[in-house]
């Protein structure tokens, strides 16, 4: 597993992280505060509000248990909990850029990272600019005077590309620009950004460390170096997170080394036997040796997750849909980390260098903890009707 600063084992400091009992009377888990209104003992603490708490959107012993796990996990100097995954990654785009500042953004990138840079960051004076998932150190070249922030995500939404996050961020660094990375897929289980280079790492906290399919959240870790203006900028904005959602997220965090060691397993049993099936020209899966990106994700991650894409062997959009509509056990809808497994179309159409070519259309798969023999039975069923199609 990821190292850490302490020498416990993952699924220990998963456990343990976060919080102290005995600072709640020995209650296993932190108190579930709702806070708007924090009461001062006198006026000179409310003049220099020299009180740990404030007010409900800088904070409450809930949304810091929160936060102290995941800097356990991240190595980070701060975190900062939100309310969606979308929020995780326009919270910190805002913080970092303004107006005449370059981004660059990988191609690949998840799609509503795209709209709000297409739109938002657009529309307030940033120049955007998307690179090919595969630069690494060619970055370079597309750095410019005004580069302030480096978008990564790695391995890439629904094309599963993986990007070379150490040559991307000495070459961002070496031009004084900030490294973000969308590190959903992997956890910081299985990745730790901040160890390779990256400034802000980035979750949706609604997917594996939720784990239930019924909370949205998002955190943002920052090294030292950048978490001050983070923090302020999430104060400014007020972009604070529900308690019960917090407390949610929290809970979930505790069994997430399991659940995921029962995805990756599942996920890579079907990816690996997805490869012979016909009617599938190619499995997206960055552990498996087919694909190539192997070598460089096996450098940097010590895991892989529950999600990837197949590529149909030709056809177009009925065979596509003709191949969701035939599922019984996979479920048709967005999101992921949940215990159910989900089928999605996927639609290239917006990218601008990363578009393939493929042999025919894509589905991206999120392996749930069914059993596995039960997912492929269903996939087959999928494969025939494609076909058929």
């Amino acid at each position: 597993m990821v190292k850490n600063d302490s020498e416990m084992g993952i699924n220990t400091l998963l456990a343990h992280s976060g919080n102290n009992p005995r600072d709640y009377f020995g209650f296993v888990n932190p108190p579930v505060v709702h806070a708007s209104t924090v009461l001062y003992p006198d006026a000179a603490t409310m003049a220099a509000r020299s009180q740990k708490y404030t007010y409900g959107t800088r904070g409450t012993p809930t949304t810091d248990a929160l936060a102290q796990a995941i800097d356990a996990l991240e190595g980070s100097a701060g975190t900062i909990v939100v309310p969606s995954g979308l929020a995780a990654v326009t919270v910190p785009l805002l913080a970092f850029l303004s107006a005449g500042d370059h981004a660059l953004i990988v191609d690949s990138v998840y799609h509503p990272t795209r709209n709000f840079a297409d739109t938002m960051l657009k529309r307030l004076g940033v120049e955007v600019e998307y690179y090919d998932p595969h630069a690494g150190a060619g970055i370079a070249a597309l750095i410019k005077s005004n580069t302030r922030v480096v978008f990564t995500e790695s391995p890439a939404s629904n094309t599963f590309e993986v990007q070379d996050i150490p040559a991307i961020a000495s070459a961002a660094h070496a031009a004084g620009a900030i490294v973000m990375m969308d590190n959903t897929w992997a956890t910081p289980l299985y990745f730790r950004p901040l160890d390779y280079g990256v400034d802000i790492s980035i979750h949706a906290a609604t997917k594996y460390p939720a784990g239930h399919s019924d909370v949205l959240l998002g955190t943002v870790s920052a090294n030292k170096a950048f978490w001050k203006q983070l923090c302020e900028t999430f104060y400014t904005m007020g972009c604070c997170a529900g308690p019960d959602d917090v407390y949610q997220v929290l809970r979930g965090l505790r069994t997430m080394g399991v659940r995921l060691d029962h995805h990756q397993r599942s996920a890579l049993a079907i990816a690996g036997w997805l490869e012979g099936q016909p009617g599938v020209a190619r499995v997206l899966h960055p552990a498996l040796p087919s694909h190539p990106d192997h070598a460089l994700w096996k450098r940097d991650f010590c895991g892989s997750s529950g999600i990837f894409s197949i590529v149909l062997a030709g056809g177009a959009q009925k065979q596509q849909h003709a191949f969701l509509d035939a599922l019984e056990i996979f479920g048709l809808g967005y999101s992921w980390g949940g215990y159910e497994s989900l089928a999605v179309p996927v639609f290239l159409g917006d990218r601008v260098v990363a578009k393939g070519p493929y042999d025919g259309p894509l589905i991206r798969l999120q392996i749930g903890l069914e059993d596995v023999e039960d997912l492929k039975a269903d996939l087959s069923r999928g494969l025939a009707a494609a076909a058929a199609g």
